[in-house]
């Protein structure tokens, strides 16, 4: 799960253009949102689309896609609880 939640530090460094963050710099238990990076809907709208492209895995518009959002943490283990296997 750490290679999980490391591409998915370098996904949202690399969807969001965060010229002056590393992945390896999130803190995978921080808040998205409000916290280091404070992302805002935007931001999460574009990880979506990554999240789906890349791993398949379509996060709900409802109020689930709020507690996925949470933090690197969480959007790992949806992503690996909902992917497909290879």
């Amino acid at each position: 799960m750490d290679d999980l939640k490391q591409q998915i530090a370098a996904l949202i460094v690399q969807a969001l253009m965060l010229e002056e963050v590393r992945p390896e710099d999130i803190d995978t238990a921080a808040p998205l949102f409000g916290g280091a990076l404070d992302l805002d809907s935007v931001d999460a709208l574009e990880i979506a689309v990554e999240i789906e492209r890349v791993f398949g895995v379509r996060i709900p518009d409802s109020g689930e896609g709020r507690e996925v959002f949470r933090c690197v943490d969480t959007l790992a283990a949806f992503v690996a609880a909902n992917r497909q296997p290879a």
